[in-house]
């Protein structure tokens, strides 16, 4: 018989806007670092007011054999959750070890894999929460494993808190199952975090970090970049993603897949640039149409690149740094050209060809280095290139939460060099009077507004061109699109 805390673990199942097909069209965290060994598998220092590592054992001794918990209980979800949480406070990518983790798991049922999914992400969005009430109300840190897992308790107490007494409950059996001597301070913690709900309420409230749910670098470059916008964003980066399809017009219309959403029981709404925005995101098993080719998972922030490059027929066209294949794919669909999709990784660039497959379009796939042209390209100027280059994803936190646990201050400037070295390297195989088309989903200026006006210091021949009758383009996160940065540029003969 299931144990009664089953219930509880009723979590939506697992987002397909954080499914891998959802990240065509941003820069996922992977992706970005991989050019660049020395910005990943980094520890990550812990967040502002941590309790001192020194303090802190690193791992816990072996605990005898015990019993294991119920796979369908919250105290199992509070469990592996922490896991994953110290997994990547250790340096771990979040959706390589979700991954594996899915695999040496398979016999999980979508409910168990919502709510370990739900727990995690959510507790890795709520950076620096749990740092100054456990700072009060703990002399020293427990194990790694064992805080994470109390921070992850704490964090579904604040989002469901008409389940508290239970919480706690599964909260002890968690950490207890692997440390049973540990079971007395983690039910003290919980059970005075609820004592002082108000005083505990008043530590977030003072502290920055904890209130804004991010490092204070990010913070500070935040402030100082948009003094009107800065606080909505980073509590629009907190939030749960929308979820946004791309409908694929060489095979359905958007009246269509929005007919077929609504006889499914999926509410549907068209933003200006076409986007259909959902109410609420839905497993892609559920959405009409995806596995016959008539949509794509796209954030609709990322489905301005296809329309702002403005490709036509015939054209050669490079969309560089392509996996999965979100942006190409919009570009084919929406013209018939000649499309390169160069990608480094090759693992990464089989996705490209799985997309292209799925919605009936054709392009030539390519595993280089935008940095060396001279090992991929032939030779033919492009008229028009994607550059949606390698960055620190910070627009896109949200869904890849991790980030805000493995970026660093310093990370920013390696990405600005990188992507420098891209642009100088692309423009050289872009054809005079072609256009070039550059990306990031970052909302830090660095990479953004001031690379683009260090390339047009470089490149005497680059003209900015308006987009939408502005320079460029930068969304920051809301709730209907992630944080992107967008310029155009032409090169003159």
């Amino acid at each position: 018989m299931a144990p009664s805390i089953a219930p509880s673990l009723r979590f939506p199942i697992t987002c397909a806007a954080c499914l891998p097909e959802s990240r065509a069209g941003c820069a996922p965290p992977e992706r970005n670092v991989s050019r660049s060994p020395d910005l990943s598998r980094r520890k990550p220092r812990a967040p502002q007011g941590a309790a001192d590592p020194s303090r802190r054992p690193r791992r816990p001794q072996a605990a005898a054999e015990r019993p294991p918990l119920p796979t369908d209980s919250l105290a199992y979800a509070v469990q592996q959750a922490g896991l994953l949480v110290d997994a990547v406070r250790q340096g771990a990518n979040l959706t390589e070890r979700w991954d594996a983790l899915l695999q040496a798991h398979p016999e999980w049922p979508d409910a168990t894999r919502g709510a370990v999914r739900d727990l995690c992400w959510g507790t890795l969005r709520d950076y620096g929460r749990a740092d100054p009430v456990l700072r009060r109300l703990m002399q020293k840190a427990l194990p790694d494993p064992y805080q994470a897992m109390l921070e992850v308790a704490l964090h579904r107490l604040e989002v469901r808190p008409e389940q508290a007494h239970t919480l706690v409950d599964q909260a002890v059996d968690a950490v207890a199952q692997s440390a049973p001597g540990l079971r007395g301070v983690v039910n003290g913690v919980l059970r005075n975090v609820l004592r002082q709900a108000e005083q505990v309420a008043r530590w977030r409230d003072a502290d920055e970090v904890a209130r804004h749910r991010h490092p204070d670098w990010w913070i500070a470059r935040m402030r100082a970049a948009f003094p009107a916008e800065w606080e909505a964003a980073l509590a629009a980066g907190n939030l749960h993603p929308p979820m946004a399809l791309r409908v694929n017009l060489r095979r359905a219309t958007s009246a269509q897949v929005q007919d077929a959403c609504t006889a499914a029981g999926i509410e549907t709404r068209q933003l200006a640039n076409g986007a259909l925005l959902l109410s609420r995101p839905q497993a892609v098993s559920r959405l009409p149409g995806f596995a016959d080719g008539w949509i794509s998972v796209q954030d609709a922030g990322a489905q301005h690149a296809a329309h702002w490059l403005q490709p036509r027929a015939g054209e050669r066209v490079l969309d560089a740094c392509a996996a999965p294949g979100g942006k190409a794919a919009h570009i084919l669909e929406l013209a018939d050209v000649a499309l390169t999709a160069l990608e480094y990784d090759a693992r990464r660039a089989r996705r490209i060809a799985d997309n292209f497959n799925r919605l009936g379009l054709h392009g030539n796939v390519v595993v280089g280095d935008a940095r060396r042209p001279q090992d991929w390209w032939d030779g033919v100027p492009f008229d028009r290139i994607l550059a949606d280059v390698p960055c620190s994803a910070s627009g896109v936190a949200r869904r890849h939460p991790d980030i805000k646990c493995l970026r660093r201050r310093d990370d920013i400037a390696r990405f600005a060099a990188q992507q420098a070295e891209i642009l100088d390297a692309l423009w050289h195989t872009l054809a005079a009077g072609g256009t070039m088309l550059y990306v990031t989903c970052s909302v830090f200026d660095e990479e953004n507004r001031a690379q683009i006006a260090r390339f047009c210091a470089r490149h005497a021949d680059a003209l900015r061109l308006p987009i939408d009758g502005r320079l460029e383009q930068q969304l920051l996160p809301t709730a209907e699109h992630d944080g992107f940065y967008y310029a155009l540029l032409r090169k003159n003969s």
